[in-house]
């Protein structure tokens, strides 16, 4: 069984790459973890808090509707799903890819994972196990900002791909919206309390919320990605780029420019941070949707 195993991921692995198959996942080395593998190993390893995620995060209606939009049919294709927690992106969208390979840094999301269908690895993002241009579809849902490299992580997702393949990233948090200023930021700063006293937000405990918190290392006013963040990391490797913003309520509109409208309190932080709370920028997330169109060249080792 384990042979068979590996032979399915075998022909994409990098010479010289050492791993071990524990009947549940792949795992490769990380030497060095960062702080953000640490946090985001804690967290997503923890069996409660990755169901409630498996369970309660990505999976709308809209969700599905954005990204099958987006994707189109994954059927027969290789798919890598890059911070693939415990499988959320696949349990909700389904399809038949010809090989579905999660690749995460928690045990439990990776088991989570592989008991939905995923070939699970344990790998860092910044130094993928794998070699240039064999998959079809690379995606990367709400993962970039869990990363403190974001660019490193989105030129490894990019390298992955064969020529007319697709990326698609989706649920950063856009910088210039999340970019707060005087009271709004003192109301960012004052939000674990305001929450703990009114018994809301979607960690049930303060270890939960902390730690939950401590894996979004980018997730913080100032921080985030931007259309020139995608673009100016990904045309220069081959892709031809496009930037959808949007605030989670839509499906396939956002695709067609529509982005939908935020809850109040985000407005509300856009408005007293002196930015017009209706406008593309002032969009919480980013998605975007990018086609490799040529070899990038010095990429293919």
């Amino acid at each position: 069984m384990e042979i068979r195993r590996e032979s399915t991921i075998r022909p994409y692995i990098k010479a010289g790459e050492i791993f071990t198959f524990n009947g549940t996942y792949f795992e490769f080395p990380i030497d060095k973890p960062s702080e953000a593998i640490k946090s985001n190993a804690y967290y997503f390893n923890h069996p409660e808090w990755a169901e409630e995620y498996l369970i309660y995060c990505h999976r709308s209606p809209s969700f599905k509707s954005r990204w099958t939009k987006a994707i189109g049919s994954w059927d027969n294709k290789i798919v890598v799903d890059i911070g693939c927690g415990p499988g959320n992106i696949y349990a909700t969208l389904s399809g038949k890819p010809r090989l579905l390979i999660g690749i995460d840094v928690a045990p439990k999301s990776l088991e989570f994972a592989k008991g939905l269908g995923y070939t699970s690895v344990l790998a860092d993002a910044t130094d993928l196990p794998f070699i240039a241009g064999f998959a079809d579809v690379v995606v990367l849902n709400a993962a970039l900002h869990h990363c403190e490299n974001m660019e490193l992580v989105l030129m490894e997702a990019a390298r992955l791909l064969k020529p007319g393949g697709i990326l698609v990233t989706d649920h950063d948090p856009q910088l210039s919206a999340w970019d707060y200023k005087g009271a709004a930021k003192l109301l960012w700063n004052s939000r674990k309390l305001i929450y703990r006293l009114t018994g809301r937000g979607f960690h049930k405990t303060t270890s939960q919320q902390y730690w939950g918190l401590a894996c979004e290392i980018h997730h913080k006013p100032g921080h985030g990605v931007s259309n020139s963040f995608f673009k100016e990391t990904l045309e220069p490797l081959g892709f031809k780029v496009n930037v959808y913003p949007h605030n989670h309520e839509l499906g396939e509109e956002v695709l067609e420019g529509r982005k939908g409208k935020a809850e109040l309190k985000y407005q509300l932080g856009n408005l007293l941070s002196g930015r017009n709370p209706f406008a593309d920028k002032s969009a919480l997330s980013l998605m975007c949707l990018a086609q490799k169109l040529q070899n990038p060249g010095p990429l293919n080792t």
